[in-house]
């Protein structure tokens, strides 16, 4: 964990950024689940729900932006913190479009909308638990400062990504035989490739949770399991 500093005021800055992200990824978990049951109800009757969850994330990433900025310019920190700091901005941008990404989702409820949506709903229902189960990780490892529970995430993003392609096989394949109108086809084929997005926005939070402890740039699959089952993708 961050060591603690002589300065007061910088340590209460610190611990002020960190409540910040925190409160900011649990809205997250909220929204995606939120959106998913709308979209998976086919009502949106919880849609401005998502919507204002969402408009609070807005608002916590400008937020925690201008937080950071402001620690950035008045305590010019070293090493260790200048790394947290520098991550956090590439955090909260991941996080924001996580919220965007679920209000899409919401967007998507229809009611009816054939049986397009009952034929992959096990798959759908994997994908949203997976998203959320992946970003609840990646969270878990910021706030425990732990880099190994930050990589079981990125072992779990291809099963996200083969259930994503799954569904769009099963959709195209139902649409060319005609057997769901092609409008639902494609609404459900954005839904997943919304879940699929939402999981590598969480994929990139763990890689920034890894960055933070270890200064191990492990982005675009450069990184090195430590023990939790993945592999070594090192060139």
């Amino acid at each position: 964990m961050p060591t603690t500093h002589s300065s007061r005021d910088f340590e209460t800055e610190l611990r002020e950024l960190r409540a910040h992200l925190l409160a900011m990824g649990t809205r997250c978990e909220r929204i995606v689940g939120l959106a998913f049951d709308t979209f998976r109800r086919g009502t949106r009757d919880a849609h401005d729900g998502v919507e204002s969850l969402d408009a609070q994330i807005d608002r916590d990433e400008l937020e925690t932006h201008a937080l950071i900025l402001r620690m950035l310019a008045l305590r010019q920190p070293v090493a260790d913190d200048l790394r947290f700091l520098a991550t956090a901005l590439r955090l909260i941008t991941d996080l924001e479009r996580i919220g965007d990404e679920a209000v899409n989702i919401g967007e998507k409820a229809c009611d009816p909308d054939g049986d397009a949506k009952r034929m992959v709903d096990e798959d759908l229902t994997s994908m949203a638990n997976d998203a959320r189960d992946m970003l609840h990780g990646a969270l878990d490892a910021l706030v425990h400062w732990d880099d190994t529970r930050a990589e079981r995430v990125l072992v779990l993003d291809d099963a996200v990504d083969r259930r994503c392609a799954s569904i769009i096989g099963t959709m195209t394949t139902a649409m060319s035989a005609r057997r769901v109108p092609i409008e639902d086809g494609l609404r459900v084929i954005r839904v997943a490739k919304y879940l699929e997005r939402i999981a590598d926005h969480a994929t990139n939070v763990a890689e920034e949770v890894i960055f933070m402890v270890r200064a191990d740039d492990v982005r675009h699959g450069h990184w090195q399991s430590t023990g939790c089952g993945g592999t070594d993708a090192r060139p």
